[in-house]
């Protein structure tokens, strides 16, 4: 019986991130309980030693030795006492060790929810612990399970983590045993059983890929001002440099572009633009419909955050982008409501003036 608790007791443990000395302490306290509620008359004649190194489990009631028929749990008969020690006398006590098998179902059960309890609030805590200074922060973790339905189950230092479809970047094929980066949105419900929310598909993942690949971002001599994303599409990027001696568009991409590729690798090929901030509104909205060309932008207040801007005819399909996707993410960026126009309007033959 003994062989078999500590067995389940080691599981219980692997299970639930639990180092054994910690759980011993839990089982032993439940155990106490459950066997105060047995014996409601022996409060402090009681004791529970468990020694995972020899494997022994011991339910122990100290009873003490009476001449007459027991009154209370913690009497015994000296007739009784002495099969159990020979030395017992009338008026002393011996430890009297209880069959755990035939331990009460209720008090079995009571002790069972007890540690379950226990077990619930330490695993809690120690999610809470591994992941408190990891919120808003990039983890790299492995792919475990990919479900039909398309949520994805990952798996770091242990602990399992979902990644939702719509958390994921779209057309991104993952594969079990693959490590990727996610970014760690939140934590929620952290009073009862915590849930990491974790992404793909949020725009600050960007940002810290960037740090991971970019030394001078990382030390803060490059700094990312905004970022627009549509994820599995185009990231737009604009940097800044507080350093006038440093590039920062020229520090992102990288020697023979491989830091910029790396982060397009991660993120399953996503186009990248990567953007030089200006504090002249209308020198940033300008860069920030690259790849287009801009003749003009006008901003006719910028309270009101709207401009229009003039681009060559040919440039104007480019700027607007694909469903208009460069347009949209030059505005995020910008945080501009962008009016793109061409040059020249093109009149339409066959109509009247």
């Amino acid at each position: 019986m003994n062989n078999g608790f500590f067995e389940a007791l080691s599981s219980l443990g692997d299970e639930n991130s639990v180092e054994t000395e910690v759980l011993v302490e839990k089982v032993k306290s439940a155990l106490l309980k459950a066997m105060k509620r047995a014996y409601p008359d022996c409060d402090n004649n009681i004791r529970v030693d468990i020694d995972p190194a020899t494997k022994t489990l011991k339910m122990i009631m100290i009873q003490t030795v009476v001449d007459d028929e027991p009154t209370y749990y913690n009497e015994i008969n000296i007739d009784e006492a002495r099969t159990i020690d020979p030395g017992a006398y009338v008026g002393g006590t011996i430890e009297h060790e209880l069959d755990a098998a035939k331990f009460s179902r209720a008090a079995a059960q009571s002790a069972k929810q007890s540690i379950k309890g226990d077990l619930r609030e330490i695993s809690r805590e120690n999610v809470l612990n591994q992941f408190q200074d990891k919120e808003n922060e990039c983890i790299t973790a492995t792919v475990s399970q990919v479900e039909p339905g398309g949520a994805v189950t990952v798996v770091y230092d242990k602990t399992e983590l979902y990644l939702f479809r719509n958390e994921q970047i779209p057309g991104e094929k993952l594969r079990e045993g693959q490590q990727v980066k996610v970014y760690i949105t939140g934590i929620a419900n952290k009073a009862k059983k915590p849930i990491i929310k974790i992404s793909r598909a949020h725009r600050d993942l960007v940002k810290r890929l960037f740090e991971l690949e970019v030394p001078e971002i990382y030390d803060g001599t490059v700094e990312i001002k905004a970022i627009s994303r549509e994820a599995g599409a185009r990231t737009k990027v604009a940097v800044w440099s507080r350093d006038e001696n440093v590039d920062a568009v020229g520090s992102c991409i990288g020697p023979k572009r491989a830091r910029i590729q790396a982060v397009v690798d991660e993120l399953n090929g996503e186009k990248i633009d990567i953007i030089a901030y200006s504090e002249d509104p209308a020198e940033f909205i300008a860069k920030a419909l690259a790849p287009a060309k801009v003749l003009s932008v006008e901003i006719p207040s910028e309270e009101l955050r709207e401009c229009t801007v003039t681009v060559p005819n040919d440039q104007l399909s480019l700027a607007i982008g694909n469903r208009g996707q460069n347009a949209k993410l030059a505005a995020k960026l910008t945080g501009f409501k962008i009016d793109i126009k061409p040059e020249f309007e093109i009149p339409i033959k066959g109509l009247d003036d």
